[in-house]
């Protein structure tokens, strides 16, 4: 799992100082912010192209027991303020610009919705999804159905980000079809619309917490010692965390309770009851169409056509919802209490290059804005990712099987001052967290 910035005020950690590197970018000389109004008139476009949200990631956490060491003793006062005003990194420190100077760099037609567009997506993967079917049971061959599993899985995947965008409401303004096109989209791959749409909201408005995000979340060092051999296996050992999401939707995450499933779980509020019962009702109409496909079909036929792709999209969806929130190059920070905001856990979502499977799956790999404002639909995310743009573009299969070996669970810091800070820890490393992570200094440039 990721590690997890540190506040300065945690005993026997220093802050992280800000190194020049082949990809540190120097703080532009140019104001942090800039109005709206320098995007209005013909020069529009031409500024737009300029703007980029601009990243330093230092490149160790040194511990103050190195910095004595080195110094030949205990840091003055002095010394620390010399630091400070020397360019050293603090995690505590707030983002240089705020959530509106974004959204005001944004184009204006990024933000509207085309419900025709939306729904010429649909159709497309539909047909696709169908024609695949069809072609893979008239070949039915061994050499053809590898390729089937991988193609299909990938578009059960692409109608899951299209009943994704329908959750988010940047499907369509209208309510109603978001809800029946979401219904159908997500019920045809055994996925409750509405307690998913529910849960996922929860994740948004607390990504990057640690203790109130809702998926992919560092676990305390009590909790994970506390989980049974079977499930810190199927957790932590890959390839094993690719197939948690079933589980998830009746159990969550380790920690948390409640079911997808159930209206009375903690999950909801009373008033979505209705909500949860009509898609657990389109859930289990699923349930017995497959049941009767199997039945007409045979279960071998009804084995290769749809539940190996099946668990294909699970991998999907498990790898790419990690990936988007965690990085063995790239130390995402997690916050909690007074030290998270929005802005600053939307910034630490990461963005992914899929490369021909980003139209596949309708761009999901823009994934920080998308993050900081959900309501823009998944055809203007690529124009929208103009002001940030923080792809990584190293092996994806390397940052999950390396993520997942290094780091277990997070511990918590003595405090100073402030509120108890966070650092994750690997199982050799207990005494002393030595981490890199990546600090989102982020500039708009004109």
């Amino acid at each position: 799992m990721a590690r997890l910035v540190l506040s300065a005020e945690c005993y026997g950690l220093a802050p992280l100082r800000l190194r020049a590197g082949r990809g540190a970018i120097a703080a532009p000389s140019a104001p942090a912010s800039l109005s709206a109004a320098a995007l209005r008139g013909p020069a529009a476009a031409a500024i737009y192209r300029d703007w980029a949200l601009r990243v330093s990631a230092p490149t160790r956490l040194t511990s103050t027991v190195e910095e004595e060491d080195r110094r030949g003793g205990p840091s003055a006062a002095g010394e620390e303020k010399e630091e400070a005003a020397g360019g050293v990194f603090d995690p505590g420190a707030p983002p240089p610009f705020g959530l509106a100077e974004i959204r005001a760099a944004i184009p204006k037609h990024c933000w509207v919705k085309d419900p025709w567009r939306s729904m010429s997506y649909v159709l497309r993967d539909v047909l696709v999804v169908l024609g695949l079917a069809a072609a893979a049971a008239r070949l039915d061959s061994w050499l053809v159905w590898p390729l089937y599993w991988a193609a299909q899985g990938t578009m059960f995947w692409a109608l899951f980000v299209l009943g994704h965008d329908c959750g988010h409401g940047s499907f369509s303004n209208n309510p109603k079809l978001n809800s029946v096109v979401g219904h159908i989209l997500h019920s045809s791959i055994l996925v409750p619309y509405h307690g998913w749409r529910i849960s996922h909201r929860t994740h948004h408005q607390n990504h990057g917490h640690v203790e109130k995000d809702e998926s992919w979340h560092p676990l305390p060092e009590r909790l994970y010692n506390s989980l049974d051999f079977m499930t810190r296996k199927l957790r932590f050992t890959m390839p094993f965390p690719l197939l948690a999401f079933p589980l998830y939707l009746f159990k969550r995450s380790p920690g948390k309770t409640g079911s997808h499933f159930n209206p009375s779980s903690e999950l909801f509020q009373p008033n979505e009851k209705k909500d949860i019962i009509t898609s657990t009702a389109s859930w289990l109409a699923m349930v017995g169409v497959l049941a009767g496909l199997t039945f007409v079909m045979g279960p071998i036929q009804m084995l290769k056509l749809y539940a190996v792709p099946y668990f294909v999209f699970v991998a999907w969806l498990d790898m790419v919802t990690y990936l988007h929130h965690h990085g063995h190059e790239d130390k995402l920070p997690w916050y909690r209490g007074k030290e998270w905001s929005y802005l600053r856990g939307g910034l630490t979502t990461l963005d992914r290059d899929y490369g021909l499977i980003n139209n596949i799956h309708h761009d999901i790999g823009t994934h920080v804005i998308h993050h900081l404002f959900p309501q823009i639909p998944h055809y203007h995310l690529i124009e929208a990712v103009g002001v940030c743009p923080l792809y990584s573009c190293l092996s994806l299969f390397k940052f999950l099987w390396l993520d997942h070996k290094s780091c277990c669970f997070w511990i918590t810091c003595r405090l100073r001052q402030r509120n108890q800070c966070l650092a994750s820890t690997t199982k050799n490393q207990r005494s002393l967290v030595l981490s890199r992570c990546i600090y989102l200094g982020c500039y708009l440039k004109a």
